[in-house]
């Protein structure tokens, strides 16, 4: 269930995802927030540059393995603009990390991208629950996905 709260860090991610379309990038964005309500780490996609494993999801995930101790990664909890590619996913678990909260969903985006026209990732869609089994989960909200889908259809579609 998202409370009140999850839906202050992830607007924090829809923010992100807004300043990685800004740059010219792919509309997502991440934190990673302590057991006790700290920001520890936050970023946005950098794939415009030619590296796909540039998701922010990735980037906690190295981060959190370089920085916390295996039981503060397991009190985190991440949250995104987006549900956790597979590749996230799998680095998610590999590393950890306690609950993921996202804004809108594998299946979300994969019928805007499919209503804007664009081929099928290379990479097949999962859901988190498909790649990692042991973590908690939450998400989409419905407004906050609203948003994130209006991201991905200004990057298609500037004038929209």
């Amino acid at each position: 269930m998202i409370t009140q709260q999850d839906k202050h860090y992830l607007a924090r991610c829809v923010e992100l995802a807004r300043q990685a379309l800004a740059q010219g990038d792919e509309p997502f964005g991440s934190i990673l927030v302590s057991s006790g309500g700290q920001v520890l780490f936050e970023d946005c996609n950098h794939v415009a540059g030619g590296d796909h494993t540039r998701h922010p999801e990735f980037e906690i995930a190295r981060w959190a393995a370089a920085n916390l101790a295996p039981a503060d990664r397991a009190a985190s909890t991440v949250y995104t603009s987006g549900e956790h590619c597979a590749m996230c996913a799998a680095a998610h678990g590999w590393v950890g990390l306690g609950r993921i909260v996202y804004a809108s969903s594998t299946p979300q985006l994969s019928q805007w991208m499919q209503e804007l026209g664009l081929p099928a990732p290379r990479v097949k869609a999962l859901r988190i629950t498909d790649v990692i089994t042991d973590t908690p989960v939450d998400g989409p909200d419905e407004e906050l996905a609203q948003q994130v889908r209006a991201l991905h259809q200004a990057r298609v579609k500037p004038s929209a």
